[in-house]
């Protein structure tokens, strides 16, 4: 008999959650043991809790969370954690009917759900969903930071006063992160403030700091490239004399280096601007594998490549690379 891969996923799920049932917690009893999907959510859940949580990402560096399905070590995971964090909006399509099977078992916040939805952009891929990729907006992140905090409150209120004080901390820091991004994003020339990714991911930025934001593939990673929409943006890419598109840390660069070459056939250079963290951050252990590091990354390099003013090392001199 042939078994569907929802069923089987189905099956695989309720086979270790019987097996989980009565058995202790990974973690240490003094600690929240919490599981988050993306990187960003690990990283803002572990600036928040501090040492009252002990958290476990499930997407690392490089993961595409459009394309990524849970396996038997993320469902042995997520069955014992004391609380669940994943993002919402469709950005983890693949695990939705497991996160709705989950919710009935264990605590599960979607981040994302307490965000007003006028805030939020539509989703060409999806009529009725929306674009996911909030965290591309500080601004927008901050609401995400409170429900964090929130979910974690609601598990520990006896540390509610330490959550709060620690989400203090971010936001401030995040208050910063935003205010370097609109100054140094304003100095690159209004003619060049045009973003072309991979896929469209950058939207929320575009909309923040004023850029022209183009995707080869749609807003999810899972849409297709047609040879005929590579065709139209490289006719732009001469006809604008843009100089530089970006490739993504998450996304094959194939499409992107096509359009260079595409450019390049007709007489105009299109240089790689640099690589961009869209859907998951940079290597563990790095500035840039944090969220405020990811994003003053994409900040500093997008405006280096598209003729801006940019500090050597990013906002406080800690990226891994110098401009």
């Amino acid at each position: 008999m042939r078994i569907s891969r929802r069923s089987f996923s189905g099956l695989l799920f309720s086979a270790v959650a019987g097996l989980m049932i009565g058995a202790a917690p990974a973690m240490a009893q003094d600690k929240l043991s919490v599981v988050a999907t993306t990187g960003m959510i690990a990283d803002t859940a572990e600036r928040i809790g501090g040492n009252v949580v002990e958290v476990q990402g499930l997407m690392g560096p490089g993961v595409d969370p459009h394309a990524y399905r849970q396996t038997r070590t993320d469902i042995v995971a997520m069955t014992r954690a004391d609380l669940v964090l994943w993002h919402g909006l469709y950005l983890e399509a693949q695990m939705e009917d497991f996160f709705h099977k989950l919710n009935d078992r264990n605590t599960v916040v979607a981040v994302t759900d307490t965000l007003p939805r006028d805030l939020l952009r539509g989703n060409d891929d999806y009529a009725d969903k929306f674009d996911p990729h909030v965290w591309m907006n500080p601004e927008l992140w901050k609401p995400v930071a409170l429900s964090i905090r929130d979910a974690l409150s609601a598990q520990r209120p006896d540390q509610a006063v330490v959550f709060e004080g620690n989400t203090e901390q971010l936001l401030a820091e995040l208050d910063a992160l935003s205010a370097y991004a609109r100054e140094t994003l304003a100095t690159v020339p209004q003619e060049s403030r045009v973003l072309l990714t991979a896929h469209d991911a950058f939207g929320y930025f575009g909309e923040a700091y004023g850029f022209e934001v183009m995707g080869i593939q749609g807003i999810s990673t899972q849409s297709e490239a047609g040879l005929n929409r590579i065709g139209v943006l490289v006719d732009m890419l001469v006809e604008r004399q843009i100089g530089a598109v970006f490739v993504e840390s998450s996304v094959s660069d194939r499409s992107i280096r096509a359009l260079s070459e595409g450019a390049a056939a007709k007489g105009h250079d299109v240089s790689i601007g640099g690589e961009l963290f869209s859907d998951a951050m940079g290597a563990a252990g790095t500035y840039e594998g944090t969220y405020v590091g990811m994003i003053d990354h994409n900040v500093t390099v997008i405006a280096a490549a598209l003729g801006g003013t940019v500090p050597s090392r990013g906002m406080s001199g800690k990226l891994s690379a110098g401009f």
